[in-house]
C-alpha cells in the first residue's frame, strides 16, 4: 500500500505538484532576471556603494512590511491565486525597478516588488503543503530545489541578454511577459476549494526523526525555558543562511566585475555558481541529513562557507572567487529548512508561531545585509563588506548544536 502510493499518487495531485513547481520556477527567475542589471543599474544612476545597498534593501523591507499578511490574502482567495497574483505584481515592480530613472523611484520599485514577492513566497509553500498532504510523503524540498533551477535560469537570461546587446527594458519586459504566463497557465492544475479544507494523506512513515518538541519535551521543565534560546539560535542560523545568498544577490555581480574586471556576462558567473551549487545541496541534502544528522550537516555547511569563500577572498583570482561563491551556496543549502523545521517541533507554541516567527524573521538578513556591507565597501572595500559571508557560515558552525543530532529510526 505504501509503495502504490508514492509511486502512483492520484494525478490531480501529479498535476498539482507541476503547478506548483511552475510557481517555485518562475518565481526563482523573476528576480534572477534583474541581479546581473544590477551593476549597469548602479551606474547609471551613479551612486555609490552605501546609497546603492540602502536601495537594494528596499526589497527585503517590502518582504518583512508584507509578510504578515499573506495568511489573510491566502484565507481570503486561496493559496494559488495569491501565488500567482503575487507572480504578476513582483514581475512588473521588477521591470519598473529596471526603467526606474532616479534612485528614489528604484527603491519603490523594489520595494513594491518584495512586498509582492513575499507574499507569493508564502502562498506557494502553503500550497506546496497540500500538495504534500495528498502524496503522503515529503516533497517540499523539491519545490525549493526547482526554485534554485529557476534562479540559475534567470541569471542565464540576463546573462544571455547582456550578450546579446538586450536593453535593460526589452530584456526584463521580455522575461517577466514569459514568466507570468507560465504561472497563470499553471493555475488551473493547482488544487481546487480552500486551504484549510481536508486533504487526503498517505500512510504514515515507518521511520521518522525526534523532533526539537520532543527533545525539548523529554527534558522537561528546565528544556520548556529553553525554548526561547533555542528559538533565537534558529533565527540567527536561517538568517546566516540568508546573508550568504543575499551576497550572492546583491554583492556578487558588482566584486566580480569591480574588483577583479570581469566582463558584465561573465560577472554574473558568481550569482550563477552561488544558486547552482545551493540547488546541488538541496538535491542531495535530504539523503545527506537522513544519514548523518541535520546538525552535522549544518556543521559541515558552515565549514565549508567560512573556509571557502575565506580563501576566495584572502586570495582574489577570478575562478577562485566564483569557486568561492559556489562553495557558499552548497554550505547554506539546507540551513533554512533545517532552521524551519525544527522552530515548527518547539513546545510551548502555538502550532505554526516557531515556523511563522523564523520565516519572518530571517527576512532581516536580506534587509539589514545590503547597508551593512554598503557602509563597510565604501570604508574598506567591498571585498572586506564580503567578509560576512564565511562569518555567516563561522556563527552555523558555533550554533548548530540546536538542530537535530541523528534521524531516529522506531
Amino acid at each position: 500500500m505504501t509503495v502504490d502510493t508514492e509511486t502512483r499518487p492520484l494525478p490531480a495531485a501529479r498535476h498539482a505538484r507541476a503547478a506548483v513547481a511552475v510557481l517555485f520556477f518562475t518565481n526563482g527567475a523573476l528576480f534572477a532576471n534583474l541581479l546581473p542589471r544590477y551593476p549597469q543599474i548602479k551606474e547609471d544612476l551613479a551612486i555609490g556603494n552605501g546609497a546603492y545597498g540602502l536601495a537594494v534593501a528596499a526589497f527585503p523591507a517590502g518582504a518583512i512590511t508584507a509578510g504578515l499578511a499573506a495568511g489573510l490574502l491566502i484565507r481570503r482567495m486561496g493559496s494559488a491565486r495569491v501565488a500567482v497574483l503575487g507572480t504578476l505584481l513582483t514581475g512588473a515592480g521588477i521591470l519598473a525597478a529596471g526603467l526606474a530613472p532616479s534612485v528614489a523611484l528604484f527603491a519603490t520599485a523594489l520595494f513594491l516588488a518584495g512586498a509582492m514577492d513575499a507574499l507569493t513566497d508564502v502562498a506557494q509553500n502553503a500550497h506546496g503543503l497540500r500538495v504534500q498532504r495528498l502524496y503522503g510523503r515529503s516533497i517540499l524540498n523539491s519545490f525549493h530545489a526547482v526554485w534554485s533551477i529557476g534562479a540559475v535560469t534567470g541569471g542565464l537570461m540576463a546573462a544571455g541578454a547582456m550578450s546579446l546587446g538586450l536593453s535593460l527594458g526589452v530584456h526584463l519586459a521580455v522575461s517577466a511577459a514569459v514568466l507570468v504566463a507560465a504561472a497563470v497557465a499553471a493555475l488551473r492544475f493547482c488544487l481546487p476549494g480552500p486551504d484549510n479544507g481536508p486533504e487526503e494523506t498517505g500512510p504514515e512513515e515507518t521511520g521518522r526523526e525526534e523532533t526539537g518538541r520532543e527533545r525539548l519535551t523529554a527534558e522537561g521543565a528546565r528544556g520548556t525555558s529553553r525554548v526561547g534560546v533555542v528559538l533565537a539560535a534558529l533565527v540567527l542560523i536561517a538568517t546566516a543562511g540568508t546573508l550568504v545568498e543575499d551576497a550572492g544577490n546583491s554583492w556578487a555581480a558588482l566584486y566580480l566585475s569591480d574588483a577583479l574586471h570581469a566582463s558584465a556576462a561573465l560577472a554574473a558567473s558568481g550569482f550563477i555558481a552561488l544558486v547552482g551549487a545551493q540547488f546541488i545541496g538541496r538535491l542531495i541534502g535530504d539523503r545527506l541529513v537522513d544519514r548523518f544528522g541535520q546538525r552535522a550537516v549544518a556543521r559541515a555547511g558552515g565549514l565549508i562557507t567560512a573556509v571557502g569563500m575565506g580563501l576566495a577572498l584572502a586570495v582574489p583570482t577570478l575562478p577562485g572567487t566564483i569557486l568561492g561563491f559556489a562553495l557558499a551556496g552548497f554550505g547554506v543549502a539546507t540551513l533554512v529548512p533545517a532552521a524551519m523545521h525544527e522552530a515548527d517541533a518547539l513546545p510551548g507554541l502555538k502550532p505554526g508561531s516557531g515556523l511563522t516567527i523564523v520565516s519572518w524573521l530571517m527576512r532581516l538578513g536580506f534587509l539589514l545585509s545590503p547597508p551593512i556591507v554598503g557602509q563597510v565597501a565604501d570604508a574598506a572595500g567591498l571585498r572586506t563588506g564580503l567578509l560576512v559571508i564565511p562569518a555567516a557560515g563561522v556563527l552555523v558552525v558555533l550554533l548548530a548544536g540546536v538542530l537535530q543530532a541523528r534521524p531516529r529510526r522506531d
